[in-house]
């Protein structure tokens, strides 16, 4: 009988021993199956993850209660008052109201005048005016009505689309470096005598678009000369004014009132335009020496009479030593 129930309690020992296992690869069994169950229900040949369609692949909508940012969120106590001063003076009154300040009547001691300008030291005003770079001066459009006051190293002095009227022989004095002038554009149409002759150093004077009816002197180191669009008449020319000007290589008037070639011209002449005046005749030594035929001038090449009424087949004879015919009506 003992013998028996010991046989019974064994049997069921070994039974539910065995059952644990079998349990267990059961349920491994069934784990691929449901997660194979679940992909099957998901598109994944027309899964493409774009801003577009992000939010209805991903539901974002409680994404924030996944997590508790409680912790770390910082604790505001509400309702907490600040600490009493000690000193109840210092406390409002909280039967006054805070009134508007009124404004001070105007006094009537005369008008306030500025504060005084300090005075500038030399050199200064053109750069207050102007742009000073390194030794150049650029006034471009700066509704200047005459020359400023230029630093005395000035060495390019820009003033271009201006108001100047006049030039005046003081506006460079001093200025012995000053190598270039441009007043291109302005209201020029006066020009003392000696307002660039004393300039030592000067080798361009640009001058087009003004109103001038008369050439200053120029100074003998001038390398070109542009004084173009203006209202220059031939007698608005000094008798031989380009004589001495050896070193002069740019000479152009064109768009004046000339009505004859200005000569003798030097021989560092490079390039003369006279086009669109009213010249109607030249010489036969306007260009070349008549008397001399073996004369070459190699450097004008550039002669410009267009414009002109001047016949230049009536002068065969004055271009021979021009290693160009000038420009202009052969007819």
């Amino acid at each position: 009988m003992r013998t028996l129930a010991w046989l019974g309690i064994t049997s069921l020992c070994l039974g539910a021993a065995w059952a644990v296992p079998a349990k267990e690869e059961r349920r491994t069994a069934e784990k691929p199956k449901a997660d194979l169950a679940l992909y099957e229900n998901l598109d994944l040949d027309n899964y493409d993850l774009t801003l577009d369609n992000y939010g209805e692949i991903l539901d974002l909508s409680n994404y924030e209660e996944l997590y508790d940012y409680g912790d770390l969120a910082p604790k505001i106590e509400v309702g907490t008052l600040a600490p009493r001063p000690k000193d109840p003076a210092a406390l409002p009154d909280p039967g006054t109201t805070a009134q508007t300040p009124k404004l001070q009547p105007p006094t009537t001691a005369g008008p306030v005048r500025p504060a005084p300008v300090p005075p500038q030291a030399p050199g200064l005003p053109s750069c207050l005016l102007c742009l000073c770079i390194g030794t150049s001066v650029y006034c471009d459009d700066a509704n200047l009505e005459h020359i400023p006051p230029l630093p005395p190293e000035t060495t390019y002095l820009y003033a271009r689309f201006n108001r100047i009227g006049t030039i005046r022989a003081s506006d460079f004095t001093g200025l012995k470096k000053l190598k270039r002038i441009d007043l291109t554009s302005n209201f020029i149409s006066w020009a003392d005598v000696d307002a660039f002759r004393l300039l030592p150093s000067l080798q361009e004077l640009i001058l087009p678009e003004n109103r001038l009816t008369a050439l200053p002197e120029l100074p003998r180191n001038i390398v070109r000369l542009d004084a173009r669009l203006n209202r220059i008449p031939s007698t608005g020319l000094r008798p031989e004014a380009f004589r001495d000007l050896k070193q002069l290589q740019f000479l152009h008037l064109s768009d004046n009132q000339l009505d004859s070639i200005p000569v003798p011209l030097p021989e560092s002449l490079r390039s003369l335009h006279l086009q669109n005046n009213n010249i109607q005749t030249m010489h036969e030594d306007t260009f070349c020496d008549s008397q001399d035929h073996s004369q070459i001038r190699r450097a004008l090449e550039d002669i410009r009479l267009d414009g002109n009424p001047i016949n230049l087949s009536l002068f065969p004879n004055a271009y021979f030593c021009l290693p160009r015919l000038p420009t202009g009506r052969f007819f």
